[in-house]
């Protein structure tokens, strides 16, 4: 009798493994087909996804920036390449979001790879002879001379490709910016040599100042009575992300510099001077009210 009571209880020990191995499906509710109705309401309270375009250089050749934008841990939309072909090549769609922006923000938004379009131009940035010099000649910022120019075929590629995404999400000109308008005390990119001038005259792309406010401006009698935190205001109010305090501090100075990249390229010191003062205050009087998106 105890053999057959052990040889039971054996037999019992043995399946229940077996019985807790059993998995157990819940059943998938099945409903109706409904149809989605997109015409008969529409909201109006909208707007674009895509609110920025943003500029940049790869600071590398051809082989290394495809293999850098489509392998490492950063992407762009577009990359343009300094070879003589036809092509623009689009490496993330733009329903996506590539990692191109980083820290920083323009215009309130600080996450701007969620609402931006990011264009990759193939350039070395810094001519091989002036890299070391912000070490070696102890300076702070680096001038017009030390950057590369970009390639006419470049340029109107970039024309094109700009004009054809500001025309389709509504950009507004303000909002085609460089890499380092968004993170000025990260990025220089694209430039003292983008031709943002040449862009808006010749193509009718991004932000210019008209040169009658511009010289309204350049009143010296003005320009010194005017204090530090009323001139970071009038950054905040073109777009650019700059702290309140009454100091030209390096993070307020690279804000300077970033203006300057943008709009006064051919004299980048980092400095507040008259002329860029004059040029901050003739963008914000031609672009006033032009903030109107949420």
């Amino acid at each position: 009798m105890a053999k057959n009571i052990t040889a039971l209880a054996l037999t019992s020990l043995l399946t229940l493994p077996l019985i807790g191995c059993v998995t157990t499906t819940s059943p998938v509710a099945t409903t109706e087909s409904y149809i989605v109705d997109s015409e008969t309401y529409q909201s109006q309270g909208k707007s674009e996804r895509v609110k920025f375009i943003v500029l940049h250089y790869t600071v590398s050749d051809n082989d290394r920036s495809i293999k850098l934008l489509t392998q490492g841990k950063v992407s762009s939309h577009y990359l343009v390449l300094d070879k003589e072909d036809n092509k623009i090549y689009n490496l993330v769609s733009e329903n996506e979001r590539a990692w191109h922006a980083g820290d920083g923000g323009f215009a309130g938004r600080k996450i701007l790879n969620d609402t931006s379009i990011g264009i990759e131009i193939v350039n070395a940035g810094i001519q091989p002879q002036f890299r070391g010099a912000l070490k070696d000649d102890n300076l702070e910022y680096r001038p017009y001379e030390h950057y590369v120019a970009f390639d006419e075929l470049q340029i109107k590629k970039v024309a094109e490709l700009v004009q054809d995404i500001a025309k389709r999400y509504d950009i507004s000109p303000k909002y085609i910016i460089g890499h380092s308008d968004l993170a000025p005390s990260r990025k220089i990119d694209p430039g003292a040599k983008f031709p943002w001038q040449r862009l808006y005259k010749e193509y009718g792309i991004g932000a210019w100042y008209d040169e009658a406010d511009k010289q309204f401006f350049m009143n010296i009698n003005k320009f010194a009575t005017v204090t530090i935190p009323e001139i970071k205001k009038e950054l905040r109010e073109y777009g650019y992300h700059i702290n309140d305090s009454d100091e030209w501090d390096k993070a307020s100075r690279d804000v300077v510099y970033a203006f300057q990249l943008h709009f006064h390229p051919q004299q980048p010191t980092g400095e507040m001077d008259l002329e860029t003062y004059a040029i901050l205050k003739a963008l914000n009087k031609k672009y006033a009210g032009q903030d109107n998106f949420y």
